[in-house]
């Protein structure tokens, strides 16, 4: 009889911990989604979204092979992402929604007019029975979608209606959150300040009334928030050849840690510039009044005095609060008309215009040195350009101006990173809290994507990639050099561009990797942006010795600076949509013409082109042709399957234009 065996129970089985992977959701127009967390990026296909909408913190689990069910586009659209599902919604970005209300008795549904929103949300018709259909409305959510019930919510605002383009850019404010109205508290504070520039004197501010200041704006610029001096030196102590001022508003005197007009600042940030006006951070009465450095006028700064040798190195930099008054107002037209041309503007006092003519010259020598300066620093400069609508007197657009780098531009952007850059270092080397601007290098699998593409042409070679692969700046400037004046210049200065990380605040400096810059920090501009506000404030508590003080605003600083980085990226959305619609209406007039524009964006579902006048619109890939057009992400390339015709990021292309909707801010095109 053999011997029984003897088995072991088994406990239960210890199974892999459970992944709890979180992240903000970024929805895509035809339904499919992107999450970013501490584990990659993963792509969100259609039916797995779990009712999210865009901007939502979700909870995704990983998915298995035989789960994948999506069809070939959403797999192009993929790429090498892995592939995620949608198990719990954390926290909703949205309670309410801007959109177009239709009637569909006994229901009133409102279909969002952000596209990335794929939901309509219906409300009760009987509670709101004198909506007409067609309206823009607000619907505040009162119930979410799930996989088996539709959204539910309650109309609060009739914005307008869905045909009136007058109402547009109110659309866009609403749906982005923009204020519009002060708290009346603000407002009394903003009425109830003067300069006070006896007074400041008095506190012993510099007066450095004597000294030649001017302003260079644009020409419809509405603030001033920064003036500039520059003078040749002749017996500095320390053997400086030059000093470059850069005087700022002195917003921090006016608003007050905790105040209202603080809170409010706080609250909204950063001012958000539209086509047909300005929403301030401050009340007129500080933006465009007291606060503004206006010709001819007394008001407080904050000064940042740099000090420099004979090749434009600096030596030292002296940093304190004064009163000014601007000598001149240029607009970059007329500094640049001066640069080149020695041209005197009209409005020019005749015995300002050496100390004008001596300042540009100088600046300009600064600017030039210091962008050579951040060149062999790793510094990148990308070729961009920027559409701004004009509009007649009833804000109709009548047309568009491009605006592009000119030595007058890049004068006042080269002097406004050097004061920054020093007031960086300053707080650093004082060891007071600082809400820097850090830009992180470009993240691998973004430039994983780029060197497929980059692989084809001749100029490109191993090393380069090897040195892009770990996002080595310098690569980044031999790709942007050899590229120069070639037939794929376009593709690849965008394609770099689009690897860059977007610069934020924080009060941990790592540093700005696209200017090449180990401290930098926003100084400049303090009437329109709230870190800037900070800043001037810790140079006051740090000229003052108040470290105590200052350790005990670093909670505050760090919430401010997630909040200005997040709000940041609202007002340009916002800023970028009202752009468009009105760019959609200028166009409307042209539907039928011809236009030669480039290839922007190459999709499944289509190509992307961008017009000289910087308009941007969709040609539909059914547009392309009868055949198949297989869609490469890595080479990002649409090609005929039946013609072997290729379209391609920076490709010049003939179209016309078939449509103009400002309501969805899109413009559509076909192959001309």
């Amino acid at each position: 009889m053999g011997r029984k065996r003897a088995f072991k129970r088994r406990g239960p089985t210890r199974g892999k911990p459970k992944e709890h992977l979180r992240g903000n959701i970024e929805m895509n127009p035809r339904g499919f989604g992107f999450v970013k967390t501490s584990a990659g990026e993963f792509f969100i296909p259609k039916r797995q979204t779990n009712g999210a909408f865009d901007g939502d913190l979700v909870e995704i689990a990983r998915m298995r092979s035989q789960q994948r069910g999506h069809g070939r586009q959403d797999s192009a659209e993929a790429g090498r992402r892995s592939e995620a599902r949608v198990t719990n919604v954390v926290e909703r970005a949205h309670e309410s929604l801007i959109g177009r209300y239709e009637v569909a008795e006994p229901f009133g549904m409102v279909i969002p007019l952000d596209p990335r929103i794929p939901h309509d949300i219906f409300t009760e018709r009987r509670l709101t029975p004198d909506i007409p259909d067609g309206s823009i409305v607000r619907v505040r959510i009162t119930e979410y979608p799930t996989r088996r019930t539709a959204a539910c919510g309650v109309i609060e605002e009739v914005i307008g209606d869905a045909g009136d383009t007058s109402c547009l850019i109110e659309q866009v404010m609403a749906t982005h959150g923009i204020a519009t109205a002060f708290p009346a508290e603000a407002l009394a504070q903003a009425e109830e300040t003067d300069t006070g520039i006896e007074e400041a004197l008095r506190d012993g501010y510099a007066d450095i009334r004597d000294r030649f200041l001017m302003t260079i704006d644009p020409s419809d610029a509405r603030d001033f928030d920064d003036a500039i001096s520059a003078e040749a030196l002749a017996d500095d102590p320390d053997g400086a050849a030059y000093r470059l001022g850069v005087h700022i508003a002195d917003v921090s005197r006016y608003v007050q840690l905790g105040s209202p007009l603080d809170l409010e600042a706080r609250s909204r940030t950063c001012s958000v510039y539209l086509p047909d006006r300005v929403v301030p951070m401050l009340p007129e009465r500080l933006s465009n009044g007291i606060c503004s450095l206006v010709p001819g006028e007394d008001r407080l700064c904050m000064t940042a005095d740099l000090y420099l040798d004979a090749q434009m190195r600096l030596l030292r930099a002296d940093i304190y609060p004064a009163v000014m008054c601007s000598r001149a107002r240029l607009s970059y037209d007329e500094a640049l008309a001066m640069l080149e041309e020695g041209i005197v503007p009209d409005a020019l006092k005749a015995q300002d215009e050496k100390a004008a003519f001596d300042a540009l010259r100088i600046a300009d020598a600064v600017a030039s040195a210091r962008a050579k300066a951040r060149l062999a620093t790793g510094g990148l400069e990308f070729s961009t350009r920027e559409a701004k609508v004009q509009l007649d007197s009833a804000g109709e657009p009548i047309g568009v101006q491009v605006r592009t780098k000119t030595r007058a531009t890049e004068l006042i952007e080269e002097c406004m990173i050097f004061a920054n850059e020093a007031v960086a270092m300053h707080l650093s080397d004082a060891v007071y809290p600082c809400a820097y601007r850090v830009h992180e290098p470009p993240p691998a699998d973004a430039i994983a994507g780029l060197i497929p593409v980059l692989q084809e042409f001749k100029w490109f070679t191993r090393d380069m990639g090897r040195k892009l692969a770990v996002a080595d700046p310098y690569a980044y400037q031999e790709a942007l050099e050899s590229c120069k004046g070639r037939l794929e210049e376009t593709l690849v200065s965008t394609l770099l561009l689009r690897t860059m990380s977007r610069a934020v605040y924080s009060l941990d400096n790592i540093g700005h990797y696209g200017l090449g810059l180990d401290e930098y920090c926003h100084f400049t501009s303090p009437i329109r942006r709230y870190p800037d506000l900070m800043v001037h404030r810790m140079v006051k508590l740090a000229a003052l010795g108040h470290a105590h003080e200052a350790a005990g605003m670093k909670d505050m600083m760090r919430t401010s600076c997630s909040e200005c980085s997040q709000k940041e990226r609202e007002a340009e959305a916002a800023s970028s949509e009202a752009t468009r619609a009105m760019m959609c209406i200028y166009m409307a007039s042209f539907i039928g013409q011809r236009f030669t524009g480039v290839i922007s964006g190459v999709a499944s579902h289509g190509l992307y082109v961008e017009l000289d006048m910087c308009a941007e619109g969709l040609v539909p890939v059914r547009d392309l042709g009868h055949e198949y057009f297989a869609f490469d992400p890595i080479r990002m390339t649409l090609t005929g399957t039946d013609s072997s015709k290729v379209y391609r990021l920076g490709d010049a292309i003939e179209v016309k234009l078939t449509e103009a909707d400002p309501i969805m801010r899109r413009l559509t095109f076909q192959p001309a």
